[in-house]
Parts: C-alpha cells; structure tokens; sequence
C-alpha cells in the first residue's frame, strides 16, 4: 500500500506542474465565472450566481479526473510507464489505484477556488453545512469519470485520445448543464448524464436542502457503468501492456 501512495503522491507533484491541468481545472472555470457568475438569470430556480458556481465547480473537477488522465493514461501506456510498473513489486491495480487517489486530491482546489469566488465574487450565501454538502457531492461525484478516464486512456492512443477526451469532456459539460440551465428537449436529454445529477443535487441543496434519491442512483448507475468500461479496457490491453 506504501507504494501505491508514494506513486500517488508523485501523480500529484506531476500534475501541478503540468500547464493543462492549471488551465482546465482551475484558470477555465475561474475565469468564465468572472465573466458569466453576476448574471442577472435563474437557473433551476437559483439566481445565476448560485447556479453557476456550481455548475464551474463541477466543470474543473471534470477536467481534473478525466481530461488530464486520460491522455497522459495513454502517453504513458505508448511511452512504456505501465508496463514498466507492473516489472515492479507494486500490486496489479497500483497504477489505476494511484490516479484516483491522485484525482481525489487534484479536484479540490478547482472546487475550493470557484466557491470562494462564489462567495466573495458572486455574493453566494447559505449555511456552511450547504458549502459542505455541496462541495462533496462534486467531489464524489466527479470520481465516476476517473474511472472513465481509464477506460479511454487503455483503450486509444495518445494520437487519438486527446480529440476524444476534448469530445468527451465538452460533451458532458454542455449536456449536463454546467455552463447553462437545461431546457425543454435538451433537458430531457441532459437528466440521463451524470453531470446533470451532480449539478441537480447540489442546487437542489442550495435551493430546499433535499436531495433527490433518483439523482443520487443516477450517478450510481453511472459509476458503476465507467467501472466497467475501465475493467474492459484493461482487459483487453492487458497483453499490449
């Protein structure tokens, strides 16, 4: 286990050095939050402020679980990184292991960043135990797709899993609504993307402090789905690797 954390702990030093991560996961939401955070609009029944920070919130965590590790997933599979790994005494499942923990760490200052410019920017105000609840619904929630990060990082690549990984990312967040409230048509289709039930549970949070069981299972549902997909890619890479 020692090895797995100190593999962990290195993701980490890595991924503060690495531009991409500082642009995505923390510059991109900060900045469209300075631009679109004061907004005179409701979203789902919140002032836009409210709305939108949580919707930039998740938007960084996505890139920091998912962008990031999926192309460098596959740069170090090409590059011989993992295969090189599983030469050593770490466990089989170290290095996936190892990426999550490093995602869990990797996500927080997107999500601490963009609540402190909602409440200092943007005006934000509710009880600490809301901050809380919707700070680690994010968290949490976004942990789905580092398990898909996974999945599409063993299965293509680097030449090809970056354009996948930008179709991906930008797909989930406009669909599921991070940069603005879904409606009619578009909403019906956004409910079915775990985005949306992240982004529901927490204004549902700010807006009546319920949280909607049918959300909570939906990003279940989809956890266990990326879960599988990322067992099958390793899987079927394992004798390439």
């Amino acid at each position: 286990m020692e090895g797995t954390l100190s593999l962990a702990r290195a993701e980490i030093s890595r991924f503060r050095r690495n531009r991409r991560y500082l642009i995505f996961t923390v510059a991109l939401p900060v900045m469209f939050y300075l631009i679109f955070g004061k907004t005179k609009a409701k979203g789902y029944g919140l002032d836009f402020k409210e709305f939108y920070m949580v919707g930039m919130a998740t938007f960084g965590a996505l890139s920091g679980v998912f962008n990031n590790n999926a192309i460098r997933i596959a740069q170090e599979r090409k590059d011989g990184w993992v295969r090189q790994l599983r030469l050593t005494p770490l466990p089989a499942n170290a290095y996936v292991i190892a990426k999550i923990l490093a995602s869990l760490a990797t996500t927080v200052p997107s999500i601490l960043i963009v609540f402190l410019l909602g409440r200092f920017y943007g005006g934000v105000q509710m009880p600490i135990w809301k901050w809380i609840a919707c700070a680690v619904t994010i968290w949490i929630g976004s942990m789905a797709f580092a398990a898909l990060a996974v999945a599409v990082g063993y299965r293509f690549d680097p030449d090809s899993v970056q354009p996948i990984a930008i179709v991906v990312y930008f797909f989930f967040s406009i669909f599921g609504g991070l940069w603005f409230p879904l409606n009619g048509g578009l909403h019906t289709f956004g409910e079915f993307t775990p985005t949306y039930q992240i982004v529901k549970i927490t204004t549902d949070v700010i807006g009546n402090g319920t949280v909607g069981i049918a959300n909570v299972i939906g990003i279940v549902v989809w956890f266990a789905i990326f879960i599988g997909l990322a067992g099958l890619a390793v899987r079927v890479t394992a004798e390439a690797v």
